[in-house]
């Protein structure tokens, strides 16, 4: 059963991909709907393949790298297809999809650990920092990549070199309103994750904050996009630097995951979340 479901997961999201390839190059509206179509069919199947797993462990499914990007990809796709009702830019389907794809496959790609899972992943608070770190998380990944469409359309058009992307790409407003509202989204949700994460770790840990290595590269990210966001709105900062802020932002948080979960050790690592 858990084969079949994350096959037509995988092949919705991938389905995706092309449709959104399609529209890319053909520029066709129905295209980017079929798209989107097939997104928010896979996220189905994949909301129901993620209750499944949690029911049959009684804990999140989180244990091994694979699963954490498996559930990344859900909250991912989540966040982009309410991005795509209220901002319709559909060329960042082109960068959504296939990474969702690719994250979901990571459950079947990347090596499963034996034995039995941490009660470090059990609770309520544990849960709700997971889900809110994880839903912050994906908002300001859109942030990120909006602002890398931003500097590609801003590049062509300082360079006056209008190339196969010029057209395709939205106007540099729509790009930075993107960028403003991904980050008013995330924000918020991200520092309730590492408030609920704090407040977890003085239960489980009798501390708030034990500098393990994701936390210190978290609150480094998050002093980030504090900056970016507060000059946003006191200064007005928009345009490139916004998107090379945003950018970095989602540069850390990515060494936060990779680095910290799989290189370094601590309580975040995922060799910590499963019990010989």
């Amino acid at each position: 059963m858990a084969a079949l479901l994350i096959s037509l997961i995988l092949l919705a999201y991938f389905g995706g991909t092309a449709a959104y390839l399609a529209y890319v190059f053909v520029q066709r509206e129905g295209f980017a709907r079929v798209g989107a179509g097939c997104l928010a069919a896979g996220w189905l199947v994949h909301t129901g393949e993620l209750m499944r797993r949690f029911v049959s462990l009684g804990q999140l499914p989180m244990s091994t790298p694979g699963e954490a990007l498996f559930f990344f990809s859900w909250t991912l796709t989540a966040v982009f297809l309410l991005l795509t009702w209220r901002f319709p830019i559909r060329i960042l389907g082109v960068l959504v999809a296939p990474l969702s794809a690719l994250m979901a496959a990571a459950l079947w790609l990347l090596p499963s650990r034996p034995g039995g899972v941490s009660p470090l992943l059990a609770g309520f608070w544990l849960h709700l920092h997971v889900l809110l770190s994880l839903a912050g998380t994906a908002a300001l990944t859109l942030a990120g990549l909006g602002g890398l469409l931003y500097l590609l359309q801003e590049r062509q058009l300082k360079q006056k070199k209008f190339g196969f992307f010029y057209r395709r790409l939205p106007s540099l407003t729509q790009l930075d309103r993107l960028n403003h509202w991904c980050l008013t989204l995330g924000f918020p949700l991200l520092t309730l994750g590492i408030i609920t994460g704090s407040l977890y770790a003085q239960m489980a840990l009798g501390r708030f904050f034990n500098w393990d290595p994701k936390e210190i590269l978290t609150l480094i990210a998050w002093l980030i996009y504090t900056v970016l966001l507060h000059e946003r709105l006191t200064v007005g900062w928009r345009g490139r630097r916004a998107a090379w802020l945003a950018l970095g932002g989602l540069s850390i948080m990515v060494l936060a995951f990779a680095g910290a979960s799989l290189w370094f050790t601590g309580y975040h690592s995922f060799g910590s979340f499963r019990m010989p």
